[in-house]
């Protein structure tokens, strides 16, 4: 291509010529492979200052259904689009994926929200400066009950109450991590039904592959935790839906791609590329009904969710039943995409995790709402990356929710909404 003008150049102009005819070339075999997946081959920066400074990057991850863009992301080649490659990492629990992140072992990994700021406010474990660097979904989780209390009557918070008022002894509901998100619905949804979490019942925490087999044996009257987890608990005949997460809040901040501000400061040409991957994955997940099947069958298997496809793609398509008979469609399951919605690293998505946190005590001080989310959650770097992937970014950094009980969270004044809950510790 440079040829006929390249004879009278000097060797260092040579040089930068050669340089740019490699990366041409490089580019042109990244964007043959992505086509050849059919994938969209649009602003691949992997080259000259954008090149990301640590090519493998370790990605932690949970068996659960919402790891499935970190998954895809590597299983379709997205990673080497932006010149990474993803290691998925599989972890036992919370508790050792937010250890890992804090000591380096883990790049970063697909976590609960809560467990970011539960470490960065250091109510959750060793404190230390950590990033959300984008939001991985909405919606998707559910709490569910136990077959043996719903025979009873509880099918719902309402029943629920009325049967541990009638009933009386100890009521144990697993979560998977203090401060995270499970913990946080479990909580709400309990005291919007007039239960206080921790004066009127126990919580426990297990790791969500756990939690059916908990149930099994007695463990707990009932579980907050992402899917397949509570369509596993009805396949197998022992416990009942008795709310989704989305009931509870409409398109919910959930899991995130988490890392340590460490990482972001070394590499944050890596963290970019990182995020414009998992970002390509999402859309492609959100894309059809067939990508969705696709990625049930893929994330199914031993080394990832371990389950049975039909325990993922029910949910995953909206199809949802609630192991008493009634089945319905959900246009609110889980959504990896929503146009770019669920993706973005709200300020007020973060903010809201520390309002529960110090409405149960988990705080004693009242935080820099504002400011603490502005340091953790990369709005810039996430911008930087979806433009990389070409997907729209909203125009507020801040967005507004009703909730199950009424109540409207826009962020604007945190203090006096951490203070308003009639159940709190």
């Amino acid at each position: 291509m440079f040829n006929d003008k390249n004879h009278h150049l000097s060797a260092t102009e040579h040089t930068v010529v050669d340089g740019k005819r490699r990366s041409l070339i490089k580019t042109a075999s990244l964007a043959a492979g992505a086509s050849m997946l059919g994938l969209s081959t649009g602003g691949v920066w992997a080259a000259g200052s954008d090149k990301p400074e640590k090519e493998e990057v370790k990605v932690g991850f949970i068996p659960l259904t919402d790891c499935a863009s970190v998954v895809m992301a590597s299983v379709l080649g997205f990673d080497k689009k932006y010149g990474i490659k993803i290691v998925p990492s599989k972890e036992a629990s919370w508790a050792g994926v937010r250890d890992k992140l804090i000591n380096g072992e883990l790049d970063a990994a697909h976590v609960l929200y809560g467990l970011i700021y539960g470490v960065q406010m250091g109510v959750s474990g060793p404190k230390k400066d950590m990033a959300v660097l984008m939001s991985l979904n909405n919606n998707g989780q559910a709490i569910t009950l136990s077959k043996k209390i719903a025979d009873k009557g509880a099918v719902d918070g309402a029943s629920l109450a009325k049967l541990m008022r009638t009933e009386k002894r100890e009521y144990t509901f697993a979560q998977t991590f203090p401060t995270g998100t499970h913990a946080m619905w479990l909580y709400y949804w309990l005291a919007a039904s007039g239960i206080d979490p921790f004066k009127d019942a126990r919580a426990i925490v297990v790791p969500p592959p756990q939690m059916v087999a908990n149930m099994r044996v007695g463990n707990m009257d009932g579980f907050c935790v992402g899917e397949p987890w509570n369509h596993r608990a009805i396949m197998d005949g022992v416990g009942i839906t008795a709310i989704t997460t989305q009931d509870i809040w409409k398109d919910h901040p959930e899991k995130v791609l988490g890392t340590s501000d460490d990482f972001v400061k070394k590499y944050p040409n890596t963290a970019r590329a990182l995020v414009a991957a998992v970002l390509e994955a999402g859309r492609w997940i959100d894309a059809s009904l067939g990508n969705k099947n696709k990625m049930a069958e893929t994330i199914a298997a031993k080394s990832y969710v371990n389950t049975s496809v039909d325990a993922i793609n029910q949910r995953i398509l909206g199809r949802y039943q609630n192991g008493l008979g009634k089945t319905w469609d959900d246009p609110n399951h889980m959504k990896f995409f929503n146009d770019g919605l669920a993706s973005f690293p709200y300020l007020s998505d973060g903010m809201w995790f520390m309002t529960q946190h110090k409405r149960w005590g988990l705080m004693k001080d009242e935080p820099d709402y504002l400011g603490v989310a502005k340091a953790v959650n990369k709005i810039d770097l996430y911008k930087d990356a979806a433009a990389m992937a070409k997907v729209a970014v909203p125009k507020d950094v801040m967005r507004s929710s009703k909730l199950m009980d009424g109540t409207v969270w826009d962020g604007k004044n945190p203090k006096a909404y951490a203070a308003s809950f009639k159940i709190k510790a």
